[in-house]
C-alpha cells in the first residue's frame, strides 16, 4: 500500500524563501528579526498567479494586469515594512493590497489587521489565499480613498501603490500618533520615494521620504488631467 506524504503549504520553497532573505533582505538594511521572520514564514506564490510561481522570490516587482495594483519586489515591500514600525498591539489598515501577501505579512506582526480593496474580485481572491495561511486579517471592500472609517482608528496606514493627492480622508482615520506610509513623489523634481507621514497630537507632524522606490499611481489617488484649452 502506498502511502502519500503531505508536506506542509509552502514547505517546498522554504529554502527559497531563505536565500531571499540572506541574499535580497538583509543586504538591502532590512535588520527587524520579526520582519525578516515573515518573510521566512509566508509562501510568496501562494499570492500570485500559478505562472508566475518561478519568480515568486525573485528581486521582480510584479504589476497586475491592469497596472493599477502593484506586488513590490520582496526588498522594497520588507524595508516599507520596516519603516512601519509596526508592534503587536497596533491596529493596521492595508490598502490596494492585491492578492493578500503583504496583507499575510502584517498579520504576524499587527494585533489586528484590516486590509481594503475596491476591486470585488481581488478581495475574494484575497480572503481566499488568507485563508490558505491561517492569516487572521479583515478584507473589506469599498472605495480607496476613502478608507475604513467603520473600523477607524488605526495605528498605522499602508498604502501599497502611489499616490499623488486624496490622503486627506486616510489621515483622519489615524489615531492620533498615528503615522501613514504611501509611495509618492515627494519632490516634483526627484523620482519616486517610500514616505512616511507622522501625526502627533492628530495633527501632521512631518512627512519624510524614506528610500527610492517607484510604484504605480493608484487610480483612486491620481490627479485629475489638467484642462488645456
Amino acid at each position: 500500500m502506498n502511502a502519500t506524504i503531505t508536506e506542509p503549504l509552502g514547505a517546498g520553497t522554504a529554502a527559497a524563501r531563505r536565500v531571499m532573505v540572506e541574499r535580497q533582505l538583509r543586504p538591502y538594511d532590512v535588520t527587524d528579526l520579526e520582519v525578516l521572520n515573515r518573510f521566512l514564514a509566508v509562501p510568496r506564490e501562494i499570492f500570485l498567479p500559478r505562472h508566475l510561481a518561478p519568480v515568486a522570490y525573485s528581486d521582480l516587482s510584479i504589476e497586475a494586469a491592469n497596472g493599477d495594483r502593484w506586488e513590490p519586489a520582496p526588498l522594497v515591500l520588507a524595508r516599507f515594512l520596516q519603516i512601519a514600525d509596526i508592534r503587536p498591539h497596533h491596529k493596521v489598515l492595508h490598502i490596494a493590497g492585491g492578492e493578500g501577501y503583504a496583507a499575510a505579512l502584517l498579520a504576524g506582526l499587527a494585533g489586528e489587521v484590516v486590509a481594503l480593496e475596491s476591486d470585488e474580485k481581488l478581495a475574494a481572491k484575497a480572503r481566499e489565499n488568507l485563508a490558505k495561511v491561517s492569516a487572521s486579517v479583515r478584507v473589506v471592500t469599498g472605495p480607496l480613498a476613502k478608507g475604513a472609517p467603520a473600523e477607524a482608528p488605526f495605528d498605522v496606514i499602508l498604502v501599497q501603490g502611489a499616490v499623488e493627492y486624496g490622503l486627506e480622508g486616510l489621515i483622519s482615520q489615524l489615531k492620533p500618533d498615528g503615522r501613514l506610509l504611501a509611495f509618492k513623489r515627494h519632490d516634483p523634481r526627484a523620482g519616486m520615494k517610500a514616505v512616511r507621514i507622522d501625526l502627533s497630537e492628530g495633527r501632521v507632524a512631518g512627512e519624510r521620504p524614506v528610500f527610492d522606490a517607484a510604484a504605480p499611481v493608484l487610480e483612486e489617488f491620481a490627479k485629475p488631467a489638467a484642462f488645456v484649452l
